[in-house]
C-alpha cells in the first residue's frame, strides 16, 4: 500500500500560512498528502526545513511505501569509506527523520514502527563508525596483533546499546546511551592490552564525535558515554574484565535496570553477547528480589528532587518523561517487576516497555487491566513526547510552558480543541501517577498497622533482643523492620496462643543471616506475613528452617502456590526446563535443590492448612521424589560420560523401593533406590578414561547418589539408602540384570521379595525398566507360593520388634499393630497372592480377595494404617523428635487433631490403642509365631 493510502490522521497547521507554504511545494501530491505536508510543516519549523531540503528524496518516497523509503535512505551506507561516512549517515539522519516524523504523524506507521526505524539507524551508524574506525587504528599499527580480517568485527571492541536504544525505542530526536568495552582476552599480555585500550579509546572519542558533531549537513545522534562504570574517572572504552569486577562489587540497582535493555549494537556483537552473558547473575538474581522497590522509589524521588519535579501536574512546563504520570513512572514500574521476578523467570527477560507489561500480566505480576490501561497510556505519551520533540529537532521532553505552546502540540496531534486535548493529557498524566505510585510508595504499615503486642517482660525480653540479631544490621533494614514490627505483633496477637508463636518467630528471626531481601519481601506482599505467623504458631521446626532458607516464600508469590497439585510429570518437565538454563553441573545440582525445596516447602503448608491432608500430601512428596531423581538422572549421566563415555549396552533403570517406590513419602523421608544395568555384552566404556562395565555402574550410580545426598550452598536433596539391593551392604552398589534375576530367582531371601512387592522404575532406561518389570511380576506370582513365606515373615516380625520396639505410648510407626507391621503384613499379603500392587490399602485388598483374609481383618488393618499414616505424618512436619501432644504447642494440637479427625487428645490416644490393637491381633493370625508347616 502507498503512502498516501495508509494516512488515517494528519495533525492541523498550528501556522497556516507557513503550512501552505509548504504545500505549495508539492503541487502533485494528492489531497490527503497535501493535507499531511501542511499541518506538518505548520506546526514543526524543523520539518518545514526538511521538507525543503530533501524536496526530491520525499516527493518520490511518497509514490512507494514507507518501508521502501526506509531502505533507500540507508543503502549505500555500508561501502562508504570512512572520510565520506560522516556526510553520508547525516543525510541518512534527515531523511530517515522526515520520513518517520511524517509517518508517525500521519499514523502510517504504529509508534513500534517509529522507534524501530530510528533505531536501526542509530545501529547501522554506531556500527559503521567503530568498524570504520577500528580499521583505521588497525591499518596504523596501534592493535597489536590485528590485522585487515579484525576490522569486521572491530578487533573485540563493542558498543552495547543501552537504555531506549537498547530496547529498540528510540524516540524522534533522542541521544544514544553507549557502553564501549573491549575483549581484553584476544591480546597476548597485559602490555599488548594496554596499548590496544588506547586505540579503542581513540575510536570510541571519534566515533562520538563523528556522531554527535554539529556541521552544515546536520548530525547523526548526540552520544551519551556516561553509563559506564564509573564515569568520572574511568576510560570512555574499558575492558570486559574491568566491567565484570566494577558490576560484580559495587554494581547498583539503578545499573542492573540499565541493563534489563542491554544489547550489542556496533563491532563485535558476539563478544557483546557473551559479556551480557556473564552479567546475568548481577541483572537477574535468581530469588524474588523486593528490596529494588524501595531502591527505584529513592531514584524516582532523587531525579524529581533535582530536575524540581516533585510539585503537582500542571500541563505547562510538565516534563512527559521524568514527571509525575510520565513516560519515566511506566518503564521503572515494568522494569522494577522485572528485577524482581526476572531471575527466577526467564521469560520476563525482554527489553521492551510494551512486551515487558504484557509478559507480567502473562505470569501473574500485573492485572490484565492495568497492563493494558498503561500501554495505553505510554504509547500516547511517547507521541506526545514525539512532537514535543519534532517542533524544533530539541531533546526535550517538557511540554510549552505557555498556553500558545500546549496549542501547538494539540494541532500536531491532530486536535482542533485545546481544552479537551488539555483535560485528556492531565487525566492520563493523573491515571499514571495513580496506578504507579502505589507500588513505589506502599503504606507506611502495609495490611493494616496491627495492634502492639502486650507490654509483659516476657514480650520485652524477646523484642528488646531482636536489635542485636544480624538481620538487623544494617540501617535499611532497621528502617523496613520498623515499618513491619507492630503488623507482625499485631497478627501474633491472634494466634491460639501468642507467646508461643512469638517465641517461634523469635526463633526465625535470630536464624535470618541478613534482613533486607526478606524484609523487603513483606513489605510488598503482607499476606507472607500471615503464613509466616501461622508457621510459628503451628509448626515452630518449620520457621526455624524457613530462617536458613527463606528464598523458598518466593514460591508462594509465583502465581501457581495454590494451583493444583501438577503430577509428576509436568514437576519433571519443570526440573528439566530449570537445568537446561544451568551453565555447568554444579548449578544444576543447586538448581534441583532450589526448586525441590520449594516444592517440599509447598506441600508441607497445603498440609499445615488443611488444603491437603496426610495421604495427599505423602503422594505429593513422592511425586516431587520421583520427578526429582527422574530430571536429575540424565544430567548426572552426561557428567559422568564426558570422563568415562557413555553407558554401555542399555543403560541402567534406577528402582524406587519401600515408601518411594508404593508413591507416599513423608516430610522427612529417605529414599531406597537400588540400580540395574544391562551391558549387553559389552566389556567396558568407550570415553577419554574407558571403564569396565561393572566398576562404570558402580561409579555412575556412587554419582547419582551424590547428586541427591552431597550438602551444597541450595543444602542437600535427600538421604538415600541402597540396602535392599542384592546382598544388601556386601553386594555391589549397581547390580547386573543377569546377577539380578538369578539373585532373585535362586539367592534371594523372602524379605527380599518382600521388598520387590513395592519395587517401581523412577529413572533411566524405559526398555530395560518395562522388562524388570515384567520378571517382578513373574517372580512374585512363583516365590508366593513357596510354604515357608508366613513362617520367614512371622521370625522377621519377631527380630523387628526386638530391635525396634518403638518410643513411647504416641509411636506410630514401630510396635504391635503399627505401621511397619501393617506394611510388613501387606507385603506378605501382595506376594502370597502374586499381586503386582504396591500401596498397602491395594496389597491388603488383594490378600482379602486371595482368601488369605476377611473382610474384618481387611478393615482392622486399613484402620490402624490409615490412623498411624495419619499420625506420622503430621510428626514429621512438626518435629524431629518423639511425638508428644503434651508438648506441642496449641497450633500444633490442632493441627494433629483436624488431621486425625478427633476430638480430643484422650480421644485420640484411645483411637491409636484400639486400632493398633485389632491390627495386631489379625498380623499375629497371619503370621502366628508357632507355625511352622505355612
Amino acid at each position: 500500500m502507498s503512502f498516501a493510502s495508509r494516512l488515517t490522521r494528519c495533525p492541523i497547521a498550528f501556522d497556516a500560512a507557513a503550512g501552505a507554504e509548504a504545500r505549495a511545494a508539492f503541487p502533485e501530491v494528492p489531497p490527503e498528502l497535501g493535507a499531511l505536508i501542511a499541518g506538518t510543516a505548520g506546526c514543526s519549523p524543523y520539518l518545514k526545513g526538511l521538507l525543503a531540503r530533501e524536496h526530491a528524496w520525499i516527493g518520490a518516497a511518497f509514490d512507494g511505501t514507507p518501508e521502501a523509503a526506509l531502505e533507500g535512505a540507508l543503502a549505500g551506507l555500508e561501502e562508504l569509506p570512512l572520510d565520506q561516512l560522516g556526510a553520508g549517515l547525516r543525510q541518512a539522519k534527515r531523511r530517515v527523520a522526515l520520513l518517520a516524523a511524517l509517518a508517525d504523524l500521519g499514523g502510517v506507521w504504529r509508534l513500534e514502527e517509529v522507534t524501530g526505524a530510528l533505531t536501526r539507524l542509530a545501529d547501522m551508524a554506531v556500527d559503521l563508525s567503530i568498524r570504520r574506525l577500528v580499521a583505521d587504528e588497525i591499518r596504523r599499527g596501534k592493535i597489536p596483533g590485528a590485522g585487515p580480517d579484525d576490522a569486521g568485527s572491530a578487533a573485540g571492541m563493542v558498543a552495547l546499546a543501552m537504555g531506549k536504544m537498547g530496547a529498540g525505542e528510540l524516540n524522534y530526536s533522542s541521544d544514544i546511551d553507549l557502553i564501549c568495552l573491549y575483549d581484553e582476552t584476544r591480546f597476548e599480555d597485559a602490555t599488548a592490552a594496554q596499548e590496544a585500550r588506547m586505540a579503542f579509546v581513540r575510536a570510541t572519542r571519534k566515533m562520538a564525535a563523528l556522531l554527535s558533531d554539529l556541521t552544515p549537513e546536520g548530525y547523526v545522534f548526540r552520544t551519551d558515554l556516561r553509563l559506564r562504570p564509573d564515569a568520572s574517572v574511568t576510560p570512555v572504552c574499558l575492558s570486559m574484565a574491568a566491567a565484570e569486577s566494577y558490576y560484580e562489587s559495587v554494581g547498583r540497582t539503578w545499573e542492573r535496570a540499565a541493563y534489563i535493555k542491554a544489547r550489542p549494537c556496533g563491532g563485535d556483537l558476539e563478544a557483546g553477547a557473551r559479556f551480557l552473558r556473564t552479567l546475568t547473575p548481577f541483572v537477574w538474581r535468581k530469588h524474588l528480589d523486593f528490596a529494588a522497590i524501595q531502591d527505584a522509589h529513592d531514584m524516582r524521588l532523587r531525579i524529581r528532587e533535582h530536575k524540581g519535579l516533585a510539585g503537582p501536574i500542571t500541563l505547562e512546563g510538565h516534563n512527559m518523561k521524568l514527571g509525575r504520570g510520565g513516560i519515566r513512572e511506566i518503564e521503572f514500574f515494568t522494569q522494577t517487576r522485572q528485577i524482581i521476578a526476572g531471575g527466577r523467570d526467564p521469560a520476563l527477560r525482554v527489553k521492551k516497555t510494551v512486551q515487558g507489561l504484557e509478559r507480567l500480566t502473562e505470569t501473574g505480576w500485573v492485572p490484565g487491566e492495568v497492563t493494558a490501561e498503561l500501554i495505553d497510556h505510554y504509547r500516547a505519551h511517547r507521541e506526545v513526547e514525539h512532537r514535543i520533540q519534532m517542533v524544533q529537532d530539541a531533546q526535550s521532553h517538557t511540554l510549552p510552558t505557555t498556553p500558545e505552546g500546549i496549542e501547538r502540540i494539540a494541532r500536531m496531534c491532530g486536535e482542533g480543541d485545546t481544552a479537551a486535548f488539555r483535560a485528556t493529557l492531565l487525566d492520563r498524566l493523573n491515571r499514571v501517577d495513580a496506578l504507579t505510585e502505589g507500588f513505589f510508595a506502599p503504606d507506611e504499615h502495609p495490611g493494616g498497622t496491627g495492634a502492639q503486642a502486650p507490654d509483659d517482660p516476657e514480650t520485652r525480653r524477646i523484642t528488646d533482643g531482636w536489635s542485636n540479631y544480624p538481620a538487623l544490621r544494617t540501617d535499611r533494614a532497621v528502617q523496613i523492620f520498623r515499618r513491619l514490627r507492630p503488623v507482625i505483633l499485631g497478627r501474633m496477637q491472634r494466634a491460639a496462643n501468642p507467646g508461643e508463636a512469638l517465641r517461634a518467630f523469635d526463633g526465625f528471626l535470630s536464624g535470618l543471616p541478613a534482613g533486607v531481601q526478606l524484609f523487603s519481601l513483606f513489605e510488598a506482599n503482607p499476606t507472607l506475613i500471615d503464613l509466616i505467623v501461622d508457621i510459628c504458631a503451628t509448626v515452630p521446626q518449620l520457621a526455624v528452617y524457613l530462617s536458613r532458607n527463606a528464598a523458598v516464600l518466593d514460591a508462594v508469590l509465583g502465581g501457581s502456590f495454590f494451583a493444583p497439585w501438577p503430577g509428576t510429570a509436568a514437576l519433571r518437565a519443570e526440573f528439566e526446563r530449570a537445568f537446561s538454563r544451568a551453565p555447568d553441573y554444579e548449578r544444576t545440582l543447586d538448581t534441583a535443590r532450589r526448586l525441590a525445596k520449594e516444592w517440599h516447602f509447598r506441600i508441607g503448608v497445603h498440609h499445615l492448612r488443611g488444603l491437603i491432608d496426610a495421604f495427599e500430601a505423602g503422594k505429593q512428596y513422592a511425586d516431587l521424589a520421583e520427578a526429582v531423581v527422574a530430571a536429575l538422572w540424565q544430567p548426572c549421566v552426561d557428567d559422568f560420560a564426558t570422563r568415562h563415555g557413555p553407558p554401555p549396552g542399555r543403560g541402567a533403570a534406577v528402582l524406587g523401593m519401600g515408601s518411594l517406590g508404593a508413591g507416599r513419602l513423608n516430610a522427612t523421608s529417605d529414599l531406597d533406590l537400588i540400580v540395574i544395568y544391562d551391558a549387553e555384552g559389552a566389556e567396558a566404556s568407550d570415553g577419554p578414561r574407558p571403564l569396565t562395565v561393572r566398576p562404570y555402574y558402580a561409579r555412575l550410580t556412587q554419582a547419582l547418589v551424590t547428586a541427591l545426598t552431597a550438602p551444597m550452598a541450595e543444602g542437600r536433596l535427600y538421604e538415600v539408602d541402597m540396602r535392599l539391593r542384592p546382598s544388601g551392604r556386601q553386594g555391589p552398589v549397581a547390580t547386573s540384570w543377569a546377577a539380578f534375576r538369578g539373585y532373585q530367582q535362586d539367592e534371594a531371601w523372602t524379605w527380599e521379595h518382600l521388598a520387590l512387592t513395592r519395587a517401581r522404575q523412577v529413572a533411566g532406561d524405559p526398555g530395560l525398566g518395562s522388562d524388570i518389570e515384567s520378571f517382578r511380576r513373574r517372580l512374585l506370582r512363583d516365590k508366593g507360593a513357596g510354604a515357608g513365606v508366613r513362617h520367614d515373615v512371622a521370625e522377621m516380625r519377631a527380630r523387628l520388634r526386638a530391635a525396634k520396639p518403638g518410643q513411647g505410648a504416641w509411636e506410630a510407626k514401630l510396635g504391635p499393630g503399627r505401621m511397619m507391621e501393617v506394611e510388613l503384613a501387606a507385603e506378605t499379603l501382595a506376594l502370597i497372592a502374586g499381586t503386582p500392587a504396591r500401596r498397602v490399602e491395594q496389597q491388603i485388598a488383594a490378600g482379602r480377595r486371595a482368601g488369605t483374609i476377611g473382610p474384618e481383618a481387611e478393615a482392622a488393618l486399613i484402620s490402624a494404617y490409615r490412623l498411624c499414616w495419619r499420625l506420622t505424618a503430621v510428626h514429621r512436619l512438626l518435629t524431629d523428635r518423639p511425638l508428644d501432644p503434651e508438648s506441642l504447642g496449641e497450633g500444633a494440637r490442632a493441627f494433629l487433631l483436624r488431621e486425625t479427625d478427633a476430638t480430643s487428645l484422650p480421644d485420640l490416644s484411645a483411637a491409636l490403642a484400639d486400632r493398633t490393637k485389632a491390627a495386631a491381633d489379625v498380623i499375629t493370625e497371619l503370621l502366628p509365631e508357632t507355625d511352622r508347616t505355612q
